[in-house]
């Protein structure tokens, strides 16, 4: 049987609070102790710095899948480590190059030769990276429309844009290169409308506005998204509107006018209202809502396309999921 490849690194002697060199097998456990200096440390930033041949975005992967634990138990990418906490991290071994199609149902809302719209859940993973090799929405549509393998790039079959791990709704996925090429270009040209449904923490004053700031990846945190300096970003474009305003929370719809990643939610933040259930950006709030979120209280509601091929204007909507409409019931009774 052949070796598993390892990686071998040599002891950080010159930074404080670090563990004992590790030897990595790619597919089996490393188990790292944390020294006393290391107590208050975050986890994912620790765990960088005891494994830097991992990217911090691999690791806060792992993090989320559950593949790190502390003492025994999963723990968040912020958990604040104690002296002499024992550390599991478990690496399987990369997703491979070809995606291996997956019988996993569909909630498909339009099909035809050359597109195929479906209505994705919260939890389901858009392509396969770390920690979410499988179940994923690619796979699902390799599997119902083989045709789309290649389409776009071997891992992201047809797939012209993506929604986050916790948001849920409309997805158009070309089904044909003619209509890969065709949906890209309205993107870029700003004509597909998606339009959004969320709740948000806190009253938003103003009944309707505009969020117009650049994004770009996080200078420190390579997970997340943040707002840049004028030139150092890409421009992001959110309009918004409300719909109902509660005691602590607001009900809103969104129109996107570009799709830069997590740009709802990086706007939203910025604003001062992030989505609730959003751990990354700040949207568990002050206030506990007795009904939990599954995901984020994030829905793409409306799609709208010119047919790649027909050139008719085709619109497609999507019903608010009732993991969304349990929390709404909870705040028009005054919860």
């Amino acid at each position: 049987m052949t070796e598993p490849r390892r990686i071998f690194r040599r002891p950080p002697t010159a930074q404080a609070g670090l563990a004992a060199p590790v030897t990595i097998g790619l597919a089996a456990p490393v188990t790292i102790t944390a020294d006393p200096a290391s107590a208050g440390s975050r986890l994912d930033r620790w765990l960088h710095a005891q494994l830097p041949e991992l990217s911090r975005a691999r690791l806060q992967a792992l993090i989320e899948a559950g593949n790190v634990r502390v003492n025994g138990a999963v723990r968040k990418a912020s958990h604040r480590l104690a002296g002499g906490a024992r550390v599991e991290v478990e690496i399987p071994p990369p997703p491979p190059e070809t995606l291996e199609p997956e019988p996993i149902a569909l909630a498909i809302v339009h099909e035809d030769e050359d597109v195929l719209v479906v209505d994705k859940p919260a939890g389901m993973v858009v392509h396969p990276g770390a920690g979410h090799a499988r179940g994923t929405l690619a796979s699902a549509v390799l599997a119902h429309a083989p045709s789309t393998a290649g389409v776009g790039g071997p891992r992201r079959p047809g797939v012209v844009h993506r929604l986050d791990k916790g948001t849920s709704g409309l997805l158009a996925i070309a089904k044909t290169p003619r209509a890969y090429e065709s949906l890209v270009a309205q993107l870029a040209a700003r004509t597909v409308t998606r339009r959004y449904v969320a709740i948000v923490c806190g009253r938003v004053r103003l009944a309707e506005g505009v969020i117009d700031a650049p994004i770009g990846r996080h200078p420190r945190d390579r997970v997340r998204m943040a707002v840049q300096p004028a030139g150092r970003g890409r421009r992001a474009v959110t309009r918004y509107r409300v719909l109902e305003r509660f005691s602590h929370f607001t009900y809103v719809e969104l129109r996107l006018e570009t799709g830069r990643t997590h740009q709802i939610r990086v706007h939203l933040a910025l604003l001062g209202h992030p989505v609730l259930g959003d751990d990354v950006y700040g949207g568990r709030g002050r206030v506990r809502l007795p009904v939990p979120i599954e995901g984020l209280a994030l829905h793409a509601r409306m799609l709208g396309f010119l047919h790649p091929v027909t050139q008719k204007r085709m619109e497609f909507t999507s019903p608010v999921p009732p993991r969304i409409e349990r929390v709404l019931s909870h705040l028009r009774t005054g919860g």
